[in-house]
C-alpha cells in the first residue's frame, strides 16, 4: 500500500528506529511553516469515517480477511479517545475492542501470547487491542521482576531473552497474515512534555479526575527506559506484512487523521468484492420477492 501521506509513518523493515527522527508535534504540510489545521483534519476525518462504514460493510459480506489493529503507547497518549473517535465510523457489530490488564493467574500459566490468540477477530471483523502483547517486550522488560511470576524454564532478562519474544511475535503475525488476519500497529508518539501537560490536567480538572492514576506518575519515571524499549521493539517487529506505524501524538487530531486514513487505505487495497449469489440464491430470491409482492 503506498501513500504518500502514510509513508513517512511507517517504520521500514530491517531499520534502526530512533524517535527522534519522528516528530510528535507533527501536524501536517510538505514544507516548513505550512501545516494543516484541526478544522481540516476533521473535515478529512469525517470523509474517511464515511469511507470507512461502506468498506467495513464489504469487508464483513466478503468474509475473508479480518483487521487486527494494535494500539501502544505511553499514558495520556490518546489510545482511548482514538478509538472513539475513528471507529464511530464503523457498525458496532463488527468492532471488537479489547484493553488487557495484568494478566491472570490463570493466563500466566500459558505461553505469553495465549490469552492474545484468544482475543483475535474473526474474519470479516475489526478487533482492536488495546495494548497488547507488545507489553511483554515493553512493560516487562521496564520491570523485568514481573518475569517471576511467569515460571519459565529461563526468565533471566537480558537481549537474548526479548529477542526471543520478538521472534516469536513476528512468527505469530506471518501466522495471521497468512490465515487472512491483517494486521496494524499504531505508537501514539507523544512527548514527555505534552504527557505532562495532560497528566497535570487530570489533576486540575475534577471531571478528569476519574482517568488520574498514581500509577501513571510511577511509570513516567521509567520514561527513558520505555523509550528504549520502544525503539527495539519498533526496530525488531516491524515487517513488510504486520508494519508499525509511529503516529504523532502531541495533537490528538493528527493521529486520529492518520490512523483513519491508514485503516481505509488499508481495506480498500484488500480489493474486495461483494460475495456472488449462486444460482439456487437467485432462485430463492425470485421466489422470495414474489411472495412479497402478492402481500
Amino acid at each position: 500500500m503506498a501513500n504518500h501521506l502514510i509513508d513517512p509513518f511507517r517504520v521500514k523493515p530491517k531499520t534502526k528506529v530512533r524517535l527522534r527522527d519522528f516528530d510528535p508535534t507533527w501536524v501536517g504540510g510538505n514544507k516548513p511553516g505550512e501545516h494543516e489545521s484541526k478544522e481540516e483534519a476533521d473535515a478529512l476525518l469525517q470523509t474517511n469515517l464515511k469511507r470507512m462504514a461502506e468498506s467495513q460493510e464489504l469487508l464483513w459480506a466478503s468474509a475473508q480477511y479480518s483487521i487486527l489493529i494494535v494500539l501502544q503507547a505511553m499514558d495520556a497518549a490518546g489510545k482511548d479517545g482514538l478509538i472513539k473517535h475513528v471507529m464511530s465510523g464503523v457498525n458496532p457489530q463488527g468492532c471488537d475492542v479489547v484493553a488487557f490488564k495484568q494478566p491472570s493467574a490463570a493466563e500466566l500459566a500459558h505461553p505469553f501470547l495465549w490469552r492474545y490468540s484468544q482475543r483475535l477477530p474473526e474474519r470479516g471483523r475489526i478487533g482492536i487491542f488495546n495494548r497488547s502483547y507488545y507489553e511483554e517486550v515493553l512493560v516487562v522488560r521496564v520491570h523485568p521482576e514481573w518475569l517471576e511470576k511467569q515460571h519459565l524454564p529461563d526468565s533471566k532478562p537480558g537481549r537474548k531473552l526479548w529477542q526471543q519474544r520478538y521472534e516469536d511475535i513476528n512468527a505469530f503475525e506471518r501466522n495471521l497474515t497468512h490465515n487472512g488476519v491483517i494486521v496494524l500497529k499504531f505508537f501514539l508518539n507523544v512527548s514527555k512534555k505534552e504527557q505532562k501537560a495532560r497528566l497535570l490536567e487530570r489533576l486540575e480538572n475534577p471531571q478528569k479526575h476519574w482517568k488520574f492514576s498514581s500509577a501513571d506518575l510511577a511509570e513516567r519515571s521509567y520514561w527513558d527506559d520505555y523509550m528504549t524499549a520502544y525503539q527495539d521493539a519498533l526496530s525488531a517487529t516491524s515487517t513488510r506484512h504486520a508494519p508499525w506505524y509511529v503516529l504523532p501524538a502531541d495533537h490528538k487530531w493528527v493521529s486520529r487523521w492518520l490512523a483513519s486514513e491508514i485503516l481505509v487505505e488499508t481495506i480498500r487495497s484488500l480489493d474486495l468484492k461483494w460475495p456472488e449469489t449462486t444460482k439456487e440464491q437467485e432462485i430463492e430470491i425470485r421466489k422470495a420477492l414474489r411472495l412479497l409482492q402478492k402481500k
